[in-house]
């Protein structure tokens, strides 16, 4: 049974960026204080966390100064070296684990894990070469979409095939990284469910949201999702298998494709989600607060949905729209406070409810 931390404990996280800075403000509701560990200067998450480290993940010696400031350590994005985490799970426990992370960080490693749990996912195969490029395009077929195997987000990292003609630029597009070839999946539209789960094995589930994308971006995310109840059932019950079979300790966010023969599951994400951000203004206990109960090993909190709501990102230009959206009693607004407006940058977001 682990000990649940007292109110005035340090959390530990890495990575400032927005996702950094709202695990911040939900840890100060609940009388926690975090340390942020970041490479870069001035991130989101300084402006409202205890404390923040700028250095690399490669440096040793800070990332020991800093997990001896903190009780527990948690993080809010995948692409952090092993070696570091490595290091730090030598000093201070870490949660979400590291197995979750290793399998999240890999999409083969990803696919591989959830086909043996008995999941659907898009059919896949390795590419690392041209031999490897030539058989899956075989296995698969076309249309298909090249994805690299590690580092990949926000639609980057990926390359479409049409036909079997677009496999050599497909192949030049990865630059030489390991990759995976994932055959089309014929979906009438996406969802995701954001689930926790505590040490002592309780899992709780947020309702599962309708998202719509735009450039490879999430452009909103709806609740309740427009989806035959048994598939938001379903959907509910494969993520907690997910946490279980991992032995989950945190927020997870999983992404599935809605097609006529089920559910079929696009991508896992070991961390707070950005489909997740409707729950901020839609439940009492939001994903952020759920995830730092996790972590701190507190009993979970009621994530019943009490509100209709649409989460919509603002991204780039958008910002243009705030004195309409600052007007709109019926928005919920949530400010990353990035200094720099640029394309393709998310710099907010809005929740509207649209019932309750």
């Amino acid at each position: 049974m682990t000990t649940p931390l007292a109110p005035g404990s340090t959390i530990g996280i890495l990575g400032g960026g927005q996702l950094g800075r709202m695990l911040s403000v939900a840890a100060s509701r609940l009388g926690f204080k975090t340390h942020i560990f970041e490479p870069s200067a001035n991130p989101p998450a300084a402006d409202v966390a205890a404390k923040v480290t700028t250095a690399s993940y490669e440096d040793a010696d800070t990332l020991r100064a800093f997990a001896e400031t903190v009780d527990v350590i948690t993080y809010e994005f995948e692409n952090i070296p092993t070696s570091s985490l490595d290091l730090l799970e030598s000093l201070r426990p870490i949660h979400p684990n590291r197995e979750a992370l290793r399998i999240s960080q890999d999409r083969l490693t990803e696919k591989t894990f959830l086909a043996e749990l008995g999941l659907s996912t898009a059919p896949f195969a390795n590419v690392e070469s041209e031999v490897d490029m030539t058989a899956a395009v075989a296995e698969i077929g076309t249309p298909s979409i090249m994805k690299t195997r590690r580092f990949g987000y926000d639609g980057k990292g990926q390359s479409r095939l049409k036909s079997a003609e677009d496999a050599a630029q497909a192949l030049a597009d990865m630059q030489g990284a390991p990759a995976v070839l994932e055959g089309f999946v014929n979906f009438s539209c996406e969802i995701s469910v954001i689930a926790a789960r505590s040490a002592d094995g309780q899992v709780s589930a947020f309702d599962p949201g309708e998202n719509v994308h735009r450039d490879g971006i999430l452009h909103t995310t709806t609740v309740p999702a427009k989806v035959p109840a048994r598939l938001l059932t379903d959907a509910v019950l494969m993520a907690g298998r997910i946490l279980n079979a991992l032995d989950y300790v945190g927020v997870l966010g999983v992404e599935f494709f809605v097609t006529p023969q089920g559910l079929v599951i696009n991508e896992i994400a070991p961390r707070v989600h950005n489909s997740g951000h409707w729950t901020q203004n839609g439940c009492t206990c939001c994903q952020f607060e759920q995830h730092i109960r996790a972590v701190a090993g507190w009993p979970l909190g009621d994530g019943n949905r009490h509100s209709d709501v649409v989460m919509e990102n603002l991204i780039g230009d958008d910002m243009d729209r705030l004195p309409e959206l600052m007007a709109d009693p019926a928005c919920a607004l949530h400010l990353y406070g990035k200094a720099d407006v640029k394309p393709g940058r998310k710099m907010a977001h809005v929740n509207r409810i649209v019932s309750g």
